[in-house]
């Protein structure tokens, strides 16, 4: 069989990808739903040192483009106030004779129960750098109201779009990771379809050490799992997995047993 390249996995991946919640709203956000696309295949060229976010950015309009009922009009629209960047709208499209403000999130977290008191704030990035109530807030504050900036304003005047006949939602697709073993009672809102893997310590590891394992780069996490990559024994492993792990970084890996059966596992620094 035919290798396919990355970045038609990657598409592929991002297609496989479920929104993070199903009914609306959450959170007062709405989420932007078409119909799956039939066209599956990005042949668009892209840098090779793109970051995951941009390159998802560029699949959503590869997607957004291969429905006939779509129509984008602006994306990445950079707004400026005396020629200081004050944010941009990630995209401006008619659907079903609808104008639509869309904001695109992309995300991989992880349930840590042991956070705060809030549901959403248990959802943390690998690194506990983010949650899912940190992007929540960016979008309420700052994403979604640019929209309503006199310079923005300007701009859509200027192609005769009125803000006031503009519907905003956001197209907020994520994998999620529970603890090893220990799947917690999920927000009902949260569509458990996201869950593609669970996350252990490194200590947890030596129950893995019959496995072969994989370390895809970070814009490969989007990637779904399959048999065609390098695979390395435990011993040759560990040693790559520690150095990632002692400059707290946590990387997403994949773990296939004895029987072939391949998971998406984040092994944390923390």
């Amino acid at each position: 069989m035919k290798k396919k390249p990355d970045i038609q996995l990657q598409y592929e991946g991002f297609l496989n990808t479920p929104l993070l919640w199903k009914l609306n709203p959450f959170e007062e956000l709405n989420q932007f739903k078409i119909p799956p696309t039939d066209i599956a295949s990005f042949d668009e060229l892209t840098p090779v040192k793109i970051r995951l976010g941009k390159l998802v950015e560029r699949f959503v309009s590869c997607e957004l483009r291969s429905h006939e009922s779509v129509s984008v009009i602006r994306e990445n629209l950079q707004v400026t106030d005396n020629k200081v960047t004050i944010g941009e709208i990630d995209c401006l499209l008619k659907y079903r004779n609808q104008l639509i403000h869309l904001e695109v999130s992309f995300k991989f977290y992880l349930y840590d129960e042991n956070l705060g008191k809030l549901e959403s704030g248990k959802w943390i990035g690998p690194n506990k750098r983010d949650c899912l109530t940190q992007k929540i807030s960016k979008l309420k504050s700052k994403q979604l109201p640019i929209l309503f900036h006199k310079e923005t304003i300007k701009i859509l005047e200027n192609i005769n779009i009125d803000v006031a006949e503009i519907e905003q939602l956001v197209y907020f697709k994520a994998q999620l990771f529970v603890p090893y073993l220990r799947k917690p009672s999920l927000l009902p809102e949260i569509n458990n379809d996201c869950i593609k893997g669970f996350y252990i310590k490194k200590r947890q590891l030596n129950q893995f050490n019959d496995h072969t394992f994989y370390i895809p780069s970070k814009k490969q996490w989007i990637i779904d799992v399959h048999n065609n990559v390098d695979w390395n024994k435990f011993n040759d492993f560990l040693p790559e997995l520690t150095k990632l792990l002692d400059h707290e970084k946590s990387p997403l890996c994949w773990f296939k047993d004895s029987k072939g059966n391949i998971k998406k596992v984040f092994v944390v620094w923390w």
